[in-house]
Order: C-alpha cells, then sequence, then structure tokens
C-alpha cells in the first residue's frame, strides 16, 4: 500500500505543500492605489451578490458566498494563496506547533464501513494507554454516531482540551460486542522527525514535515545516534525527505544548517526583484562531517526542496531518487484578527546558486526509481507543482514539468531507493555522485539540473 498520508488526531495534513514564513514585515512594498474603474468593478461585485443573496432559488448562506469569493479570487492567482477562517487558522497554528489537546491516534476513513479507523495510537498517549489498537473502527463518539460525518468531523470531535474525558465506541475484530473507551485528552507531541539506526552503522533520520519542533527533533536523532554507534564505525547518515509536504521556512533553514558550516542555505524574492532576502549558515555540523545522502521523490515539496537544493548546491550531501514536487513559493501567513488569516504567495525561493525550482523540482545526483507494485500499477499519478491548476511558471520550467511518483514502500527491505543510498554509505556501490566533491562548486550554468 501506498504510506498513508493521513489525517493524524494532530488536525490538518499540510496538504497545501506551503513553505510557510510568520507575517512579521517579511516583505514590505507599496502598491498604487486602485483607480476609479477597479472601484467600479468592485459595485459589480456588490451589485451581483445582492441579486444572488436576495434572488438566488434557495437562501444561500451569506458568510459562504463571501468566503467563496474571497477564496474565488486568491486561487485564480495561484493553487496556494487561500483564505483561512477562524476555525482553518485555529488549525494551521496547531499544524505548525506540533502540539495538541488530543487523545494520539492516527487515523482514515474505512471505505467499506464508512467508520473512523485507527491506523496506529501513537506510543505513551492517552489512546495507547486506554487500549486503543491499530484495525479498531470507530463507531460512536461519545455516543454520537460517526457513520455519515466526515473524516475532519470526527477529528475535530476528538480533538479538545487538555484533561477534558471523551467515550469512544469501537468495533474489534475477534469481539463479540462493541467495546467502550474513557479516555481523557492529554497534550499529544507530533513526531516530524523519526530516526533509527540501520545495521550497526547507518543513522536513518525520516524528517516527514517541518514544524517548529523539526529541528530540535533532527537534533536529538542525530545526538542519539552518535550515542548508539561509535564514530569510527558510523558510516553516515540517510536523510528521508520524502513524501515531505513542507511546512515553516525558518525550520528548512534550520535543518539545512545543522549540516554545514558556512554558505548561503536560501534566497527568497518578492514583487520587488531588489529585495532580497538571504538565510546563510553558521559554523557547526551535527553530524561531524559524516557522508550525508537525501532521499527525495514527488512528495518531496516546498521546505524539504529548500534542504535539498541547499545540501546538494554546496556539494555537502548527494540527492537520490526521482524529481521533487517543485514548489519554489512562500506564504506569508497575515494575520486578520478575529477573521482568521489571509495564506498569500509573498515570494519565491532560490537554491544558493541561484536557480528557481519553481515547477521544476530538484533533480537528483542519482536517479533510482521506485517500482509500483503490481496492484498500484496505473493507479498512482504522478503530478507536480507545473500540473496544478494556476500554478505561477517557474524560470527553470520545462516541457517535462515537475514531480515523480511518490511511492514509498512500507517494509525497508523493499525500499530500492534507501537500500542504494545503504549500499553507497558501505562503499558497496560506487557512484560518481558519491561523497560529492566540496571544492567543486560551481553550478552558475546548471539551474535546470539537467
Amino acid at each position: 500500500m501506498l504510506r498513508k498520508l493521513s489525517l493524524l488526531l494532530a488536525g490538518v495534513a499540510m496538504g497545501a505543500m506551503a513553505t510557510v514564513a510568520v507575517d512579521r514585515g517579511f516583505f514590505a512594498f507599496e502598491a498604487d492605489a486602485a483607480g476609479p474603474e477597479t472601484y467600479r468593478q468592485l459595485d459589480i461585485f456588490g451589485d451581483i451578490f445582492e441579486r444572488v443573496r436576495s434572488q438566488y432559488v434557495k437562501e444561500p448562506k451569506e458568510s459562504e458566498l463571501i468566503k467563496n469569493a474571497i477564496n474565488g479570487m486568491l486561487q485564480s492567482l495561484d493553487p496556494h494563496s487561500s483564505y483561512l477562517d477562524p476555525k482553518e487558522s485555529d488549525a494551521m497554528r496547531v499544524q505548525t506547533r506540533g502540539e495538541f489537546g488530543g487523545l494520539g491516534i492516527e487515523v482514515t476513513m474505512d471505505r467499506d464501513t464508512e467508520l473512523v479507523k485507527v491506523i496506529t495510537p501513537i506510543d505513551d498517549t492517552p489512546a495507547s494507554k486506554a487500549g486503543v489498537l491499530a484495525g479498531d473502527l470507530i463507531s460512536e463518539i461519545d455516543g454520537e454516531a460517526v457513520r455519515g460525518i466526515s473524516l475532519q468531523q470526527a477529528v475535530d470531535k476528538m480533538r479538545g482540551k487538555v484533561n477534558t474525558p471523551i467515550e469512544l465506541t469501537i468495533l474489534r475484530q475477534g469481539a463479540d460486542k462493541p467495546i467502550k473507551i474513557k479516555i481523557v485528552r492529554d497534550t499529544i507531541v507530533l513526531k516530524s522527525v523519526k530516526f533509527r539506526v540501520e545495521g550497526d552503522d547507518v543513522g536513518y533520520v525520516d524528517v516527514n514535515g517541518f514544524t517548529e519542533k523539526t529541528y530540535s527533533g533532527m537534533a536529538d536523532a542525530i545526538a542519539k545516534i552518535q550515542k548508539q554507534v561509535p564514530n569510527d564505525k558510523l558510516k553516515g547518515y540517510v536523510i528521508d525527505l520524502r513524501l515531505n509536504p513542507g511546512g515553516l521556512l525558518n525550520q528548512a533553514v534550520s535543518v539545512s544548517d545543522a549540516f554545514l558550516d558556512r554558505g548561503e542555505i536560501v534566497s527568497t524574492r518578492g514583487r520587488d526583484k531588489n529585495n532580497v532576502q538571504r538565510e546563510s549558515a553558521k559554523p557547526g555540523d551535527l553530524t561531524k562531517g559524516k557522508p550525508v545522502i537525501v532521499l527525495v521523490n514527488g512528495g518531496s515539496a516546498s521546505a524539504s526542496e529548500i534542504v535539498a537544493g541547499a545540501l546538494q548546491d554546496h556539494r555537502r550531501a548527494t540527492v537520490l531518487g526521482t524529481r521533487s514536487f517543485g514548489k519554489g513559493s512562500v506564504q506569508t501567513i497575515i494575520p486578520l484578527g478575529q477573521n482568521g488569516a489571509l495564506r498569500l504567495t509573498t515570494a519565491l525561493y532560490y537554491t544558493p546558486s541561484g536557480c528557481s525550482i519553481q515547477g521544476r523540482g530538484i533533480d537528483p545526483d542519482i536517479v533510482i526509481k521506485q517500482p509500483l507494485p503490481e496492484e498500484l500499477q496505473g493507479r498512482s499519478a504522478s503530478r507536480g507543482e507545473s500540473g496544478l491548476r494556476n500554478s505561477i511558471k517557474g524560470e527553470a520550467q520545462d516541457d517535462s514539468g515537475s514531480g515523480s511518483s511518490s511511492y514509498v514502500p512500507p517494509d525497508p527491505k523493499d525500499d530500492i531507493q534507501l537500500n542504494h543510498a545503504l549500499d553507497l554509505l558501505r562503499n558497496l556501490k560506487k557512484d560518481a555522485s558519491f561523497p560529492p566533491d566540496p571544492n567543486n562548486l560551481d553550478r552558475s550554468t546548471d539551474c535546470k539540473r539537467s
């Protein structure tokens, strides 16, 4: 099966694939005042709104009409600009914080039963302690039937304030009757970084998103790997950015900085081409110079592409896999007080060599394709940023577009990309791109990375 990009009880998954910067005057510019024609068009909008409100065959919700009109304007600009109502704005803050009040279960919607299915309880959380098991079907939440509501509505019901109780009615295979489980909500901390030691000589770090806790989670992972494996035995690290849809810009910068001693990490350029913001590395490499291989695929987007591009351009890491998604834009979250927030595309970002990956993606140094299992062949579409409606055309975009397959096998033994990386680190395979030569940094004519 595809690795599930499911809704966590954490809240909304990062489906927007956004590199997000909180509005702190990040890009400041003055626009010319709107002319008389603009205000005449706004009068037309007001007239149409009033006619729809008063004459449409069914009475519409005025708030929904306005919200949809705003989003229609924003979505005509690009796929990532949008209006967040107060509830959606709160969900975004939960998402980027990486912690929330809830139960600690990863869930999906079971199509056959139309019930919420537990993928897995998160270790050491109220749900796991209460006995919730993978495969359980949740039929009722506090006595209210789940069938007929959406997955997000069910997630919203299960989230809540810390120390408040909730009762789940569960259908479990092998049980002769429904099981009622009472749980008290607690603070759930999402792990955007997971790690393990492969064999006894390679550190594997899976970064699945960029929340406020990503850098600290990665630094902790590297420190624990170094405690488990003696320095003279540690062959290097695999940093897995596959299926990583992005997140916070500052966390992408910090994660990149963890492997670099100096040099530019990323630059961002808004409407005013002279206003270029640059982020640079500070001294200190957490891995102490050990070899690094970064894994990417069509599910690697935005902030994960910043990391891959920075380490690739500085020849600090070899990038392996297939072409990334190609989302090279920055969305600034602009608070609107009690009215929610505006997520607006304010800039494009560029790799250290000055390359825009918008609509293009990061091309790996070593292309290794992961075959799809027979049951998924013809069903798994490969679509990148360039294939999205109203996407901004990138400077290096070509007819081949961006993106690739985003399949990752659930069993590491079947993971051809990961195992190729391990073989390179263990010197069981050879490739001219590994290890990269840090003295060969001239990529001035290589923005298309062909």
